[in-house]
This record gives structure tokens, sequence and C-alpha cells, in this order.
């Protein structure tokens, strides 16, 4: 996969001059819709492209976009970030979706395309990627830890990213204070109600009419236990992060997976 389709004012590890051309890719959705708005508010970004799911994606190459915000489902997000590596355009992805594999194609594809950068964030708002940290850092102290992450019921997929991150970062904690596996002593769960294990650590999905996005991670020693809670009440709350994206994609080249890795963390 080459790169050959980059607008010709921006060659690949260039700096990405101001206004920033901005496409949003899954433009109509909730998510999408709100990245539309942030991008137009933003004096440092220019929207050039709010393409929906009947749209043609070609229209954000035509407009010389040199980020693309992909805010769509796990069946296409694959295949949209390949497409903009290709074109020769930076990537901030927010849909979910992602495992080893399809992370392995996007990496290949970088390595044709010197200079491109994609981010894929499970989480964009600030204090769930502080959540997440605080909860990494709290692990090692911890004999049990599970999350209970609460979505709407439009949700396509369970567990959340978002949960899956923060079990990965739970499972680093834990090795770095050398513990063994949580403690469970459940024998008969015919019907699942323990919920999903991630990384070794206990995944409960909820998903009722009225949320937005929520997570509570528990920490558990004797006597006592930690709650760790992060809520988004509205989508308003991943733009920052989203932006945060936009504008430092084109300094980190290659693939970076989690939003932490842009703030510092």
């Amino acid at each position: 996969m080459t790169s050959s389709n980059r607008p010709a004012d921006t060659p690949a590890g260039a700096p990405v001059p101001s206004p920033i051309r901005v496409a949003v890719l899954g433009a109509r959705g909730r998510m999408g819709s709100a990245a539309v708005r942030a991008v137009e508010a933003a004096d440092d970004l220019e929207l050039v492209a709010a393409i929906g799911s009947d749209d043609d994606r070609e229209t954000a190459r035509e407009a010389g976009a040199q980020v693309v915000i992909d805010l769509t489902v796990p069946a296409v997000t694959k295949d949209n970030v390949l497409w903009a590596i290709d074109a020769g355009m930076h990537a901030v992805v927010g849909a979910t979706g992602w495992d080893e594999s399809s992370l392995g194609e996007v990496r290949d594809a970088l390595e044709g395309a010197p200079g491109l950068g994609v981010l894929i964030a499970p989480n964009f708002a600030i204090g769930a990627v502080l959540a997440m940290r605080f909860a990494e850092t709290a692990a090692r102290f911890y004999e049990s830890a599970e999350i209970v992450e609460l979505h709407h019921p439009d949700k396509v997929d369970a567990p959340s990213g978002t949960a899956k991150h923060t079990a990965a970062a739970i499972a680093r904690g834990r090795a770095e204070g050398d513990l063994g596996p949580v403690p469970d002593a459940t024998q008969k769960d015919p019907d699942g109600s323990r919920g999903a294990v991630v990384d070794g650590v206990h995944v409960h999905a909820v998903r009722l009419r009225g949320l937005v996005a929520h997570e509570e991670i528990l920490f558990g020693g004797t006597g006592e236990q930690l709650t760790i809670r992060h809520d988004s009440f509205d989508r308003v709350s991943f733009m920052p992060g989203v932006l945060l994206g936009v504008r430092e994609v084109a300094s980190h080249p290659g693939l970076t997976v989690g939003l932490e890795h842009y703030l510092g963390l």
C-alpha cells in the first residue's frame, strides 16, 4: 500500500499547516455530528468534508483533507483507515471493534507511509483517559478488580473499547505488583452472570436508555474498596480529545492506541 495519492501540498512527515483541513467520516451519527460542530467552531481547523454512510468517502481526498476523523462503526472502520493511509491522510479514529489482527494491518500499511500518523482512541473523554491511568496505578495495590461499563442501548459492541483498554491497564498494574489471578471461587455460572473476562479482569456491560458512556472501576482489598468512576453525560465531553487528536496526530507518526500517549501520561 502506498501514499502516492497524498495531497501535493502536504508531503508525508511535514508539519500540517494551520488551518488543518479535516474530513469527518460518520458525520451524521451522534458522535460524528458533534465532531462536525466542534471542528467548525475551532479557529485552527477547517472542515472540508462531512461524509455520511451513503456518501462517497473520496470526497475527503478530493477536498484535500489532511486529517480524517473516523467515527463510523466496527464493520467499516479498518477499511476506512487503510484507505486514508493510502490517500496520504492522517487518521483519528473513535470507532471500536479493533483487534490485534486489524491493528497489525494498520501497522503494516504505515510502514509504507513514513510520516503518517493514526490515532485509535477507545475513549476521547479526558476524564476517562485519566481514570484508566489511575486504574493502572491502583491495580498493583488491590487483590480484586472488576469493571462495570454502562452505555446507551444503541451501542453495537460489548464490552466497550474503553473497558477493554482499562482491563489491559489493570493487567499491567497487577503484573507490576506481582499479583496473581483475581480471586473468584465461582464454580457454576451457566448464564454468564460473572461477565466477560478480559486480560484476567471481569467486565460487566450494562445497556440502558438514557445513558451515554459511563465506567466504574472497582478495586477491593481487605476491609476496603476503591471505586474510580467516570461519566460522560453528553457527547460534547469527547470533543476536546477529538480536537487534540487532530492537532497532534501529525506529530506522532505511526500507530498510536490510546489518547493517553498524546497527554504525556
